[in-house]
């Protein structure tokens, strides 16, 4: 990040979750600057993540434009109960984020970058949001489409049995190097499947270009599906897509970051130049391009 940058971490108070502060960071890069009118880049943690995980901070201090990167509800610093099926109580904290930086800061929204379930808020509020609908940039990391395949996963046998034998899942996983158990109800996994993500097929904006990243030794989401968002994403004009496998990457991108960070700066730089065009992007020796 340029010299001066400041990195400060906000505390939002959420209007229908008392005693519940939204933790999140922001980064500016210009901060004697006035923000009114100031162009804002978000990014989203995926399931049982949070701001800092993976490539969200390491991209958040790159990036040419301010950033804020925040744990959802009941995500690592931002209390409350986090549920499976509750992505629409991840909508309404993207929505109080989003009105508090425009009416502290005067910032507006031009990139969103979502992992995984924040990928899939994050399509849902550009899709259904005024704000949403204006910004120039979407990025779609590991974002499931086929909402029911997680019934497939390989878990969804342990968790099976469970439901079978307590009525619940106890999952434990490390949360910044926390260990955090939490329950899955059969019945978040049933809202979680009936999550509509066709919205993007009519509703995406046709000025938003597009970037989708998926691993293809992905055994969380199949790669499949991002080849589904690029069907629906494509046929836009002035919009782009963008599709960009990365070879040998898992859904988290294990090891990878980097190439995911340097994926998403070529392909913004790209845009701001308007050398944008929908296709397929490519690393090969080092040298990225389109093909």
């Amino acid at each position: 990040m340029a010299n001066g940058a400041v990195t400060t971490k906000l505390y939002i108070p959420h209007p229908t979750e008392p005693n519940c502060s939204i933790v999140g960071i922001l980064e500016q890069l210009a901060p004697l600057n006035p923000t009114m009118g100031r162009k804002l880049a978000l990014v989203l943690h995926g399931t049982m993540g949070h701001k800092d995980y993976l490539f969200q901070k390491r991209l958040a201090l790159k990036l040419p434009i301010d950033s804020f990167r925040f744990d959802f509800r009941g995500n690592h610093e931002t209390p409350g109960a986090w549920r499976q099926g509750a992505l629409e109580e991840d909508l309404v904290d993207l929505s109080v984020v989003v009105e508090y930086l425009k009416a502290n800061y005067g910032y507006v929204v031009d990139l969103v970058v979502g992992h995984s379930r924040g990928s899939l808020v994050g399509m849902r509020w550009v899709c259904t949001t005024e704000d949403g609908k204006n910004i120039s940039g979407f990025v779609n990391a590991s974002g499931r489409y086929r909402m029911h395949k997680i019934l497939e996963s390989p878990a969804a046998a342990a968790w099976k049995a469970s439901f079978d034998e307590h009525g619940y899942h106890e999952w434990t996983v490390s949360v910044a190097r926390k260990q955090v158990t939490v329950k899955i109800f059969p019945e978040d996994l049933e809202q979680f499947t009936k999550w509509d993500s066709s919205v993007v097929w009519d509703h995406f904006p046709s000025t938003v270009d597009a970037l989708t990243i998926h691993g293809l030794a992905d055994k969380t989401v199949p790669p499949y599906d991002a080849l589904i968002y690029t069907r629906a994403l494509s046929n836009r004009a002035p919009g782009t897509h963008t599709l960009h496998f990365v070879e040998d990457a898992d859904h988290n991108f294990t090891g990878r970051q980097d190439q995911v960070v340097d994926a998403i700066l070529d392909w913004w730089a790209a845009r701001e130049r308007g050398e944008l065009k929908t296709g397929v992007w490519v690393e090969r020796e080092g040298l990225k391009g389109k093909l």
